[in-house]
């Protein structure tokens, strides 16, 4: 970097911004994360429900520079609504929000072919732009010769060589951003847009001169990875493809029990001590039912599943990473066919496995309306996260913590296995009867690029658990936090009648409001306590564990909570009842959150309605069967 250039900077009045644009599977998000650390928020674009991350570095020069990362997207000529979303933001269509004051085209080097034809057009919105040539160390290592400044002179823009994954790997681009943010504070009023939606006889000329500039920039196209190649003759073998897909999903959720056993076990004799610590150190009355029944009782019975989730995400992350996930989608297309569904829809399904909503908005992917629309309608049935720790709490109270299969596998660890098949399997069936009457049509072809194998990146593994956690944890001291007040103030007035038989809850709001519902919810097993957590559970899944510890608490076997809520449950609550309530979350209506966006996403009421309607269909019938079947074969 000369220093004639960066000696006396002119800084920017306004922090620049920056938008981050590429290809899927480009490294862009690696790009991303080696910028901004940890410094980075994910909110929503105005209007939308596609999620925007953005962040902030400070470069070399002093300037504090703000960075959006863009889906990704092969072409602004959109045709998916994450694909509408880049081209709004580049174009300015945003209201309220201006067009980034420049762009960073992220293009894999070892697929130029395929990723020069976004560069050549958005040279077209007229506004400064860095091409960087990521992932050039695999590029090397397959003997890809890229002449970068034989590339910039053909494009006519700065072109960086970058490695995401390593420290240094970004040290170029961070040069060049300062060289084109401070030549912008000189520079006369960006030149106007000459981009419009491209015809027939432009894509052809994007082709053609796509490749005049690989004639003279690429030297050796190099060879394709012998790893990848190797692998995947393996994994996607027909005879060995599934069962090891199967095996690994299968891995993931023996793990959710025996890797995070130990923090959680620390977790929750850190919220007893703390719970007995308040309880001593405050006297009886309003305050100290709060603080210990109401606030820690129920915000830390859902805190104590943290660990849980943050390993199914390491797994989830894992697979993204590896590029494994683009692979299990292919496996899946032919079984996904059966039913009806797209191969995309994989992605989808599995993206709902941490959490409904991001799943519902990756079926933004699948460009065909009827198939988006049947995969958004099932993929609630995917067992959440937020359903985890629902799972755990009964698991762990009704099934014996011992192995099956000589001490291969936990009995626990497999039981949870067979409640997430069984929201893939019923989620199947849905979509065929779907598939063969509202939404029917021609099930179109499986087209998706399959990246090569990459080793995971440390960095970005914990960021992306990292900001699980942040939203996890801030969601326990928000919605869960309010909710957990709300119900303890339900709970403990009015104050019970002197001389009042029972326990004092029963006599309260919540009490009322459980015992009002339990006739209704009787055939099924249901008490009048899980009644009233069912409530504010429509909030959130997971609040339904903490209604049961603050309604527990409140109750005359609160006592018992300073051992633990899944031992007050196997002494209050018959193994019909338990299994029972299992089989209405595999099917339960979702949560507020999903319903609202399955509204915005299919901008429209009606199938929002659809989809509470057949859930709680669902979630009650299978709950009655399960409930009757299991109450006769015990004898209960």
């Amino acid at each position: 970097m000369s220093d004639a250039v960066l000696s006396t900077p002119v800084l920017p009045a306004v922090p620049p911004r920056i938008a981050l644009v590429g290809n899927p599977n480009c490294g862009k998000t690696a790009l991303f994360n080696a910028l901004t650390g940890a410094r980075q928020k994910v909110a929503n674009y105005p209007g939308v429900t596609v999620e925007r991350k953005m962040g902030e570095f400070l470069s070399p020069a002093g300037i504090r520079v703000q960075i959006v990362d863009l889906p990704g997207t092969y072409s602004l000529r959109a045709r998916s609504p994450d694909e509408e979303v880049t081209r709004d933001v580049v174009l300015g269509r945003f209201e309220h929000e201006a067009p980034p004051d420049a762009m960073v085209c992220v293009a894999d080097a070892t697929n130029l072919r395929l990723h020069l034809r976004l560069v050549l057009e958005l040279k077209k919105l007229g506004r400064p732009i860095i091409l960087a040539l990521n992932m050039m160390d695999v590029a090397e290592a397959r003997d890809c010769r890229v002449d970068a400044a034989a590339l910039s002179a053909a494009l006519g823009v700065p072109v960086v060589p970058t490695v995401a994954i390593k420290r240094t790997g970004v040290v170029g681009l961070l040069d060049q951003i300062d060289r084109s943010m401070i030549a912008m504070t000189t520079a006369l009023a960006p030149s106007p847009c000459g981009w419009s939606e491209p015809s027939a006889l432009d894509l052809r000329a994007y082709h053609r001169e796509v490749e005049t500039i690989l004639a003279a920039a690429l030297r050796d196209a190099g060879q394709p990875s012998l790893a990848t190649r190797r692998i995947d003759d393996a994994l996607l073998h027909p005879a060995i493809g599934l069962p090891f897909l199967f095996l690994v999903l299968f891995l993931m959720f023996q793990a959710v029990f025996a890797w995070a056993a130990v923090p959680m076990d620390i977790i929750d004799k850190g919220l007893g001590w703390v719970q007995a610590g308040a309880g001593a150190a405050l006297p009886d009355g309003l305050l100290k039912s709060l603080l210990t029944d109401g606030i820690i009782a129920g915000v830390g019975s859902v805190v104590i599943f943290l660990p849980q989730i943050l390993v199914l995400f390491f797994f989830i992350l894992m697979l993204e990473s590896t590029g494994y996930m683009a692979r299990a989608a292919f496996l899946l297309d032919r079984l996904m066919g059966g039913v009806g569904l797209h191969g995309r829809a994989f992605i989808p399904l599995l993206s709902s496995f941490a959490c409904a909503v991001p799943g519902i908005m990756a079926a933004r992917t699948i460009e065909n309306r009827a198939d988006r629309l049947a995969t958004i309608m099932i993929a609630p049935l995917m067992t959440c996260s937020a359903r985890l720790p629902v799972y755990t709490l009964i698991i762990a109270a009704f099934v014996p913590d011992r192995t099956v299969a000589g001490g291969m596998i936990g009995l626990q660890g497999l039981v949870m296995f067979t409640l997430y098949a069984a929201g893939i399997l019923s989620a199947l069936a849905v979509a065929f009867v779907l598939k063969r009457t509202i939404f029917k049509g021609a099930r179109e072809p499986l087209l998706m690029e399959l990246p090569s194998y990459r080793l995971p990146s440390l960095r970005d593994i914990l960021l992306g658990l990292l900001e699980r956690a942040r939203i996890f944890l801030a969601r326990a001291g928000t919605v869960i936090f309010a909710i957990m007040i709300l119900l303890w103030f339900l709970g403990s007035f009015p104050a019970a009648p002197d001389g009042a038989a029972g326990p004092a809850i029963d006599y309260s709001f919540a009490g009322m409001l459980g015992h009002a519902l339990a006739p209704l919810l009787s055939p099924i097993g249901f008490t009048w306590q899980i009644a009233i957590a069912l409530v504010p559970g429509m909030a959130a899944r997971e609040v339904a564990v903490a209604a049961l510890g603050t309604v527990y608490a409140l109750s005359e076997t609160g006592d018992a909570l300073s051992g633990s809520l899944a031992g007050v449950l196997a002494a209050d609550w018959s193994l019909p009842t338990a299994l029972s309530l299992l089989a209405w979350f595999v099917f339960a209506p979702q949560c507020v959150s999903t319903l609202s966006v399955v509204k915005r996403e299919t901008n429209s009421w009606f199938w929002m309605l659809v989809m509470i309607a057949y859930m709680t269909a669902l979630a009650y019938g299978a709950a009655f069967v399960t409930f009757r079947v299991s109450s006769a074969l015990l004898g209960g």
